[in-house]
């Protein structure tokens, strides 16, 4: 039984910045923060959103810029670049908030709180998750190793213009709720906690997870390796793990960064995947057998997670996308 053909849906993230003298870092790799919609049915996109941060937000020499998460509630789109929330109309793209504090480093996600009616935002560079007013207003931070954070870092300094705090504590990544609490990912604890209760938490030992949030009543992980961990929210335990590596019959070579889930219903699902690129943090792609060889191209694929199998590839470079951050519908 194959998916019937889904809605157009998006890809958000950004376009490789080139270089033939210097090999980039991850934070330098991104020129343009872009969003594009997909026809899964054609393989044809449409550009939705070209970005680019002002020089006062953004790192003086060769910055990453590129959308970190996106994702639709109603009538407006959330989103955030390193360094900036930006919160669009729907479904014209229009700007209607823009946000950028001192603190912003390496932003990963931004999550409107239905019950606080605030933006928890992912701080990856500090590895704090702030709580944010629709107006700007810094509310108040949780340092989610439990650090006093003004005692490691600075507040005299505008970290948006900081390339890069590496190496992380934690890499705080994404940002949920379950019932009245807030949870976080803690990639290099590879876990995921509660920011009210720290002795809660998830262990996702296979790997280092990224996305974390509810679909229809069971919590969804990526892990950057290519699996998704099935975790029941009332035990906090994982139920399943589907292993995205054995569906493309790979046994060695990875299929990218995995990192971006959007679900067809419970059985098909978008997977998003990077291409690896080397780096200095060797920590960060130690998962990669052969992290210096030339990999996959970033693509997306299309799993039946009910057989076991993938269903389609679609490569997004030449759609302008490097850097797959996370795939949304509107």
């Amino acid at each position: 039984m194959n998916a019937d053909p889904m809605n157009k849906f998006y890809i958000c993230g950004g376009q490789f910045r080139s270089s033939v003298f210097q090999k980039l870092e991850e934070w330098e790799s991104c020129k343009r923060a872009m969003m594009v919609e997909i026809d899964p049915v054609s393989k044809t996109s449409r550009k939705a959103v070209e970005y680019e941060s002002p020089k006062e937000a953004a790192a003086d020499e060769l910055p990453a810029i590129l959308f970190k998460y996106a994702y639709a509630v109603g009538n407006k789109l959330y989103t955030c670049t390193s360094t900036e929330i930006i919160i669009y109309d729907l479904p014209s793209f229009r700007v209607a908030t823009y946000i950028s504090l001192p603190i912003f480093n390496d932003l990963h996600h931004v999550y409107l709180s239905p019950r606080r009616g605030t933006l928890l935002v992912s701080v990856t560079g500090l590895d704090i998750v702030a709580e944010v007013s629709l107006e700007g207003k810094l509310l108040r931070h949780w340092d989610v190793m439990g650090a006093d954070t003004w005692s490691i870092y600075s507040q005299d300094i505008d970290y948006r213009k900081v390339p890069t705090t590496k190496p992380h504590r934690a890499h705080v990544n994404h940002v949920f709720e379950l019932g009245d609490e807030i949870w976080c990912t803690r990639s290099h604890q590879r876990e995921a906690i509660s920011l009210d209760d720290p002795a809660r938490k998830i262990e996702i030992a296979i790997q280092r997870p990224h996305e974390g949030f509810l679909y229809n009543d069971f919590l969804y992980f990526t892990t950057v390796d290519g699996h998704i961990v099935v975790v029941d929210p009332k035990t906090l335990k994982i139920e399943r793990i589907h292993d995205l590596n054995k569906m493309n019959g790979l046994s060695s070579e990875p299929l990218g960064f995995c990192r971006g889930l959007l679900f067809q219903d419970e059985r098909f699902a978008w997977v998003g995947f990077t291409r690896i690129r080397p780096t200095k943090f060797r920590e960060n792609v130690s998962w990669v057998r052969h992290p210096t060889r030339p990999h996959r191209r970033s693509h997306i694929s299309l799993y039946d997670l009910q057989n076991g199998t993938c269903l389609e590839d679609l490569e997004t470079e030449p759609h302008g996308i490097g850097v797959v951050s996370n795939l949304f519908q509107i």
